[in-house]
């Protein structure tokens, strides 16, 4: 079965892409193309996912990854990190080709970024916390750092979960609405005392709103499609004990 690569127009022209569950040798409740090392899978398996997906994506390439936190931490990448010696962030970027940064995701949502024309692309991992804390804003940040300029930046949201699949409690909502009051509207009406979160459309609001004018939300729904995408609230619900996770990567 071959792999699943979405792509976003917004960042054509930079080697990209969003990838789904399928085209692996992972076997079991994580079948397919499991990239986490923090599941129970066999790590040859794991290895063997993550080769393929550089392949699919980047040829050649050396794959980095970070210890994902959720948190609004980024780093600058200049070389691929020992697997013991990750650094615990949720977002990298890089100005040097060769490298292609990967973030792993199972509901979360992925975001890459890029500005042609100075050469630097970013990579984040957008949860509802570190959405809420600035990962993009530090991703942008950082990429300036190399020299981008947030009005050349495009950005693109890979596969998370959609509204419909989210619901959360009043006292999840409040976090928000405590932040700013006009998040109000990333909620909608669900049973009593319960929200619909549009993490998706925060995520565009927050990228939009640090100045970036081209953002692409693919909008596709990692709990509603398990064809296609592992997602974490789908196997709670199931009561499965362990789940996998896609990647999503972008490199030079």
């Amino acid at each position: 079965m071959s792999i699943d690569v979405f792509c976003a127009a917004a960042l054509d022209g930079v080697k990209h892409g969003f990838l789904g569950r399928r085209g692996g040798v992972s076997t079991g409740i994580v079948a397919g193309l499991n990239v986490g090392m923090g599941s129970a899978d066999d790590p040859a398996a794991i290895a063997e996912n993550r080769r393929r997906a550089t392949d699919a994506v980047l040829p050649g390439a050396a794959l980095v990854s970070i210890y994902q936190v959720h948190g609004h931490d980024a780093v600058s990448v200049t070389a691929p990190f020992a697997p013991d010696s990750r650094p615990r962030a949720d977002a990298m970027v890089t100005d040097r080709p060769g490298l292609l940064l990967g973030i792993l995701t199972a509901d979360c949502a992925p975001v890459m970024f890029a500005d042609r024309a100075a050469g630097v692309v970013g990579a984040a991992h957008a949860g509802w916390k570190g959405a809420l804390a600035g990962i993009t804003d530090s991703t942008i940040t950082a990429m300036e750092a190399l020299g981008a300029d947030r009005t050349r930046i495009a950005a693109a949201i890979g596969p998370c979960i959609a509204p419909a699949s989210y619901e959360v409690d009043d006292g999840f909502a409040r976090r928000f609405a405590a932040s700013d009051p006009a998040n109000e509207r990333f909620f909608a009406p669900a049973r009593d005392g319960h929200h619909q979160f549009d993490l998706e459309a925060y995520v565009t609001h927050r990228i939009t709103a640090a100045g970036v004018t081209r953002v692409e939300a693919l909008g596709l729904d990692t709990y509603a499609d398990d064809t296609h995408f592992y997602s974490y609230r789908r196997a709670t619900h199931r009561g499965e004990p362990d789940y996998g996770r896609q990647i999503s990567l972008i490199g030079l």
